[in-house]
Formats: structure tokens, C-alpha cells, sequence
């Protein structure tokens, strides 16, 4: 493998997956059509030899020149503000973008990666999930347009696997935090770390009992490239077992932050799941794979990252070459 195609490379996870796929040494092409992702999480590698950047919409005709070995499909909005915000979008990137990669995939021979979602499992009967749930989503709520987009783009992978025997992956993710993260983007790690850093109420919705658990995005970086390279094609979870509540969420990052933030609470939003802890039993049968870095150390990580001027920190000089490139289409 030479050549890899990455949907969606100047978001948070594309962006960090784009790195080490360069680390491991192959050429890298970036399609982003820059509506969630930013080329400033994509600054750095601009001047990398093997790394190009293309603005791009992959709903529309996708097309690539010269040859490539795999297509890693991470292109979506991908937090709850998102889903509000562009609904339509969010669906279309789901089915037409996928369909678009798949096609690429196909038309070159590669091998295709989907970044598909815990949220395939909607609001789980079953805990903790594992990949033969087939979960408890409202196909008519505020969250059905990435929930059920997910969902259709996993039996568009299935269907191009059985029917035209296209090599395919499907990484089920689970929640994930780290550096490069939005702060309003509506996720609670760069909300609660925000808020926290500012002196802010910290906000949490509901009464804060319901459960997730984090994986630090280095771990989940790690799980997506081994099941790149593996021949496994059903879906597999990748995130982080440990468990806990929002509201302990919420005081660990105060901790940490040293803040003397209050915490607030909100209404819960329609369909917010109540439990979310994957089990991950074939990814470390399959993949060999489980996360192993603590909780705390990745809260540590990420919010020195936010202390450090968090996204205005990444505005260098090859950030501000990277804007004028994403202006005139690269």
C-alpha cells in the first residue's frame, strides 16, 4: 500500500489519521470540503512531501488521479450542533458521499474504510454493545439524520463487498476526544473543557447519570489503522470500555483544570442515549488492539492542548498559507 485517499482529513479524527498514515510512510490525499473540518488541523503536513490537499465535496462526482491503494472514508459532521445545523448535508454525506467513495474505491481496486458510529446502536436495550447488536434508533428524531445515515452507508459497504468483492472495513466509533477538537462543536469534552478553563458554568444536560465511555484519540488512531491493514471486513467496535457518568465527566475536568467552575444543568436533549460503552471483544481478538491510554492522561493531554491557545495556537504561518489554499480551492 502507496497511496491513501482520506474523505474528511482536515477534521479532527481525518486530520490525525492523515498524520499517521504519513508517519508509517505512505502519500496522503486530503478531500475536505472544509464546512466542519479546517485546514489549520492539516497546516503542519502541507509541506510534507506525500501529503496533498484537495477542496472538495464528496457528495458530488468524486474523482482521484493516478492510482490508489485504499479510501478512508471519514467525511461527515460528526457532533449533535452539526446534525442541527446541516441535516441535509449530514445525510447526503452519509449515503451520496459514501456511495461516491465506494466508487472511487471501486474504480481503482482499493481497499475502502468507512468511519462508521456507536450511534448505529442508537439508544442501546442492550449494554455494553458489541457488533451483533442491531440497536434502537428513532429513524423519525433530531438525531436519525446521522444515526440512520450511518447505518444506510454500512449496508452500501456490505453491498459493494458481496456484489462487486471490493476489499472493505467498517470501524465502529465510539466516543473520542483529544486535540484538534472544536470547542462548539456540542461534544462534552471541549465543552466541559472550555467552560472549565474559562471560569464558565460547566453544562451539563440532564441530570448527568447518563453513561459514556472515551477513548483518547491516539488509542483510537492506533484501533483504525490496525483494522486498515487487517482482513477483517464485518464492523468492529473501536473505543474505549471504561465507563462513567457525565456528571463525573464533568468534575474530573474541573479537577484537573484546577477550575472553580459551578456545574449547571439542561433539559436533555430528545434521544440523548442513556448508556454507551462498547464491548470490544473482536477488536482485541481481530485486531490485537485495546486502548491504553487512562482517561485522566488524555484529559491531561487535551486540555494542556486548550490551555496552550487550543485552536488559535495552530495559527503559523504554514495555518495562514493553509486558509489561502482552502480560499482558492488548493
Amino acid at each position: 500500500m502507496r497511496r491513501v485517499v482520506v474523505t474528511g482529513g482536515a477534521g479532527f479524527l481525518g486530520s490525525h489519521l492523515s498524520a499517521r498514515l504519513l508517519e508509517r510512510g505512505l502519500a496522503v490525499v486530503v478531500l475536505d470540503s472544509l464546512l466542519t473540518g479546517s485546514m489549520d488541523n492539516v497546516a503542519h503536513l502541507l509541506d510534507h512531501s506525500h501529503f496533498s490537499f484537495r477542496h472538495y465535496d464528496v457528495t458530488e462526482y468524486l474523482y482521484v488521479e493516478g492510482a490508489v491503494d485504499a479510501v478512508l472514508h471519514f467525511a461527515s459532521p460528526a457532533s449533535p450542533t452539526d446534525y442541527a445545523q446541516m441535516p441535509i448535508h449530514t445525510i447526503k454525506v452519509g449515503t451520496l458521499g459514501t456511495h461516491k467513495a465506494l466508487g472511487l474505491a471501486k474504480a481503482k481496486g482499493a481497499r475502502f474504510l468507512l468511519a462508521s458510529t456507536s450511534e448505529v446502536y442508537g439508544d442501546p436495550d442492550v449494554h455494553p454493545q458489541a457488533e451483533s447488536y442491531w440497536g434502537n434508533v428513532n429513524p423519525v428524531g433530531p438525531r436519525s439524520i446521522y444515526d440512520e445515515a450511518k447505518r444506510a452507508a454500512e449496508a452500501f459497504v456490505m453491498a459493494y463487498h458481496n456484489h462487486h468483492g471490493l476489499d472493505t472495513r467498517i470501524a465502529r466509533i465510539f466516543n473520542t476526544f483529544g486535540p484538534r477538537m472544536r470547542k462548539n462543536d456540542g461534544r462534552a469534552v471541549p465543552a466541559f473543557v472550555s467552560q472549565a478553563l474559562a471560569g464558565a458554568p460547566i453544562t451539563v444536560f440532564g441530570d448527568g447519570s447518563q453513561t459514556r465511555s472515551f477513548c483518547y484519540v491516539d488509542d483510537l488512531i492506533d484501533g483504525i489503522e490496525r483494522l486498515l491493514f487487517s482482513s477483517y471486513h464485518l464492523p468492529v467496535n473501536i473505543g474505549n470500555p471504561s465507563e462513567l457518568t457525565v456528571f463525573e465527566l464533568a468534575k474530573m475536568i474541573r479537577e484537573l483544570c484546577r477550575s472553580q467552575s459551578e456545574i449547571v444543568f439542561e433539559p436533555l436533549p430528545i434521544d440523548d442515549p442513556r448508556r454507551r460503552r462498547p464491548d470490544i471483544t473482536l477488536a482485541r481478538n481481530v485486531l490485537g488492539w485495546e486502548p491504553r491510554v487512562p482517561l485522566a492522561d488524555g484529559l491531561a493531554r487535551t486540555i494542556a492542548w486548550w490551555a496552550e491557545g487550543g485552536p488559535d495556537a495552530q495559527l503559523t504561518a504554514s495555518a495562514k498559507r493553509a486558509r489561502t489554499l482552502s480560499v482558492v480551492g488548493g
